[in-house]
């Protein structure tokens, strides 16, 4: 079973990765958890239908008493509004210190649920179960829990590690075509700015990764994990290194918020974003047209995307509220080659106006979902 250990400074944990590991769970946890601990496990309906089951099962067997909580699903409902029910839900259920929320779910329900655990009782043990791609590559790893405002994306929250990950690719078999999609990129990504060789599992293994084969899921959200874990060691709060995370997300989660968090899944606006932000690096003599290529046909080859049919002016103004935006200044993770960004401040407006036009361009030209 891989086993990856994030290393920071409070306290190093795990990232387990094994197919039907779900099962296990219960008597994962009962080696890590003191007796006392009483479990809350926060879901969302299609999850709790699909997996609740096996996971409970699992919790109980390892003689625990899991109470279940439903949170709405979607982004939508990641708002501080959601957290504060979730915390009185918590309240009346006689939630106390030794409680342990489980995010179990995908990327919603687990920053949801980090932010929760981070301030419920001023902090109460969190452990990650993604069920989603998105979660298990990127989402579950590093310890950022967050919130939206209307304002922008992930603007509140806070850095807070679970005790332990548990990643079950099992579970993706019923992710529904879209979300299973939308999470490769985020894997993709991993390949860009930091693993050649997982970029160049995408160009050779495509069919096989789009077939949800099983050895292959198993060793791609390794390899993610791998090296989010890597970074997230020698950069815990986005001081310097960790910013190469963001590749593809300046733009994509502006896109995001300028369609209300409804039109793109988080997956497509980072693709999106990747494809935005490998045309400012050609544009800018960072990049060359051969690497550019590569990557954005590496994004498009995965399926079709939402068209993007809002303003560059809007995009513009929606990256100064950013908050990787410091001093009024943006900053872009910019690909130079495979497996290798940059960070860069110099890039100017005009190349960033250019970029989402030709996002417009490229998704009336064919790249729509559903058409």
């Amino acid at each position: 079973m891989p086993q990856v250990t994030i290393h920071v400074p409070q306290r190093p944990y795990q990232a387990w990765i094994e197919n039907g590991l779900l099962a296990g769970a219960g008597s994962v946890l009962g080696n890590l958890l003191p007796r006392a601990s009483r479990i809350f496990v926060v879901t969302v309906a299609p999850v709790r239908k699909r997996w609740g089951r096996k996971l409970l099962q699992s919790l109980r067997a390892a003689e625990f008493a899991p109470r279940v909580i439903v949170m709405p699903d979607g982004e939508p409902s990641k708002r501080l509004a959601t957290v504060e029910s979730l915390a009185e839900k918590l309240v009346r259920l006689g939630a106390d210190r030794n409680a342990v929320i489980v995010a179990f779910g995908g990327g919603v329900v687990g920053d949801v649920s980090g932010l929760l655990a981070s301030l419920y009782m001023r902090g109460v043990e969190l452990v990650q179960v993604p069920t989603t791609v998105l979660a298990q590559v990127d989402a579950s790893i590093g310890g950022k829990t967050g919130v939206n405002l209307v304002a922008g994306k992930n603007l509140v929250g806070t850095f807070y590690h679970p005790r332990v990950v548990l990643i079950d690719p099992t579970v993706l078999k019923t992710l529904p075509d879209r979300e299973f999609r939308a999470g490769l990129y985020e894997a993709l990504k991993c390949g860009v700015i930091g693993n050649v060789e997982l970029f160049l599992r995408f160009e050779q293994n495509r069919a096989r990764i789009l077939k949800r084969d099983p050895v292959e899921l198993e060793w791609l959200i390794a390899q993610s994990v791998k090296l989010k874990a890597e970074v997230v060691s020698a950069d815990e709060r986005e001081g310097g290194l960790r910013r190469v995370l963001n590749f593809g997300h300046t733009i994509g989660h502006a896109l995001e918020a300028e369609t209300g968090y409804r039109r793109l899944l988080h997956g497509e606006a980072v693709a999106w974003g990747m494809i935005a932000a490998t045309n400012i690096a050609l544009s800018v003599g960072r990049t060359d047209s051969v690497t550019a290529g590569r990557i954005a046909d590496a994004v498009l080859s995965l399926g079709r995307l939402p068209e993007v049919s809002v303003s560059p002016r809007r995009i513009l103004a929606r990256l100064q509220s950013d908050k990787k935006t410091q001093s009024g200044v943006v900053h872009f993770v910019l690909p130079r080659e495979i497996g290798k960004v940059e960070v860069a401040s110099d890039v100017p407006d005009s190349a960033v106006v250019a970029s989402v036009e030709e996002l417009r361009h490229l998704s009336r030209g064919g790249w729509v979902w559903g058409k």
